[in-house]
């Protein structure tokens, strides 16, 4: 893999029209925290009201893809996009995401940020870890990959990935080998889960919480992580360069609510410039699609559950023309 972000493709793109997507707008990233959370809570409570079966797989799939919404944020936190104190970066997203998904943004980013440097390599920890699983082996006929899906439903593979993650980001405390990272201070996030505790205790909240957090983590949480991340990288990729190691995907209303909220479908253009926040990356896509580079070798599919789909369980092309 010969090239890892824009600075070794030389797009030149004008910089009075680039620059300014680099601008960190705070105040949008933290209330689409907010109305996430709002969500949640709204489809709980109503779900809890009126309670049944088809009330309760509608609640498990809104609440599903609001905690996968969060999870986006934070990622473009832990690339410092949400607040310009670094500190305060942090504690709030681990406080309002991170925490309650059970991870930290610090042990999420030592790793994230291997990926990105070394993407698709020995040394990139997402693919190392990615590849051996069956779950990312392609191609896939369409019905082996729909009943792969499905089978988060009966959390089995739910719990298969939370343990995943646990190896993955170290969540039991070792730090991964060979970064620099700073071992964060445990006291916040036990306070949070102490407190947090001490509240479905108070109010005789936990079968609350089971319900309405921790099912829907090990089943449509990570459900929509692992069709979202199949997306990315996996499937009909040639891998020889970045515009085709990676897929943006256009996508309609319900797959941007479901499958990849805030602008996560726009992936290539991510790799490129990770300092720009996720709300202008269709800004961004705009002004690369002006590029022939960008244009004519960018790996580009219409919609998950049509072209994505489709790409799933078909063999890599072998005859597209290589840049040098």
């Amino acid at each position: 893999m010969a090239h890892y972000d824009a600075t070794d493709l030389q797009f030149n793109l004008n910089p009075t029209q680039l620059k300014p997507l680099f601008k960190i707008n705070s105040l949008r990233h933290g209330s689409e925290i907010l109305l996430n959370w709002a969500v949640i809570i709204g489809t709980a409570y109503l779900a809890a009201t009126y309670l049944n079966p088809l009330t309760y797989l509608i609640a498990l799939l809104i609440i599903g893809a609001r905690m996968h919404a969060l999870a986006i944020l934070m990622h473009d936190a832990a690339h410092y996009r949400f607040l310009k104190n670094r500190k305060w970066n942090d504690l709030i997203t681990d406080i309002t995401t991170m925490y309650p998904l059970f991870l930290t943004i610090e042990k999420y980013r030592t790793n994230h940020l291997q990926h990105h440097k070394h993407l698709n390599t020995e040394e990139d920890p997402d693919w190392v870890s990615k590849l051996p699983k069956k779950e990312f082996q392609f191609p896939k006929t369409k019905s082996e990959f729909i009943l792969g899906v499905l089978s988060y439903f009966l959390l089995i593979q739910g719990v298969k990935d939370a343990i995943w993650f646990v190896t993955r980001f170290n969540v039991l405390g070792n730090q991964p080998k060979k970064t620099n990272s700073k071992k964060a201070n445990p006291i916040p996030q036990l306070l949070f889960y102490g407190l947090l505790i001490f509240v479905l205790t108070t109010f005789a909240l936990w079968k609350f919480f089971l319900l309405f957090w921790v099912v829907p983590y090990f089943s449509t949480f990570l459900m929509f992580q692992y069709i979202r991340s199949v997306a990315e990288h996996f499937g009909e990729l040639e891998y020889d360069h970045l515009l085709r190691s990676t897929r943006t995907v256009k996508t309609n209303f319900f797959e941007r609510f479901l499958i990849a909220p805030h602008n996560v479908g726009y992936h290539i253009e991510h790799h490129l410039y990770p300092g720009v926040p996720y709300y202008n990356l269709p800004k961004l896509h705009q002004l690369l699609m002006e590029t022939s580079t960008f244009r004519e070798n960018a790996h580009l599919t219409q919609g998950y559950l049509s072209g994505m789909l489709r790409e799933l369980s078909k063999e890599p092309e072998k005859n597209r023309i290589v840049m040098s």
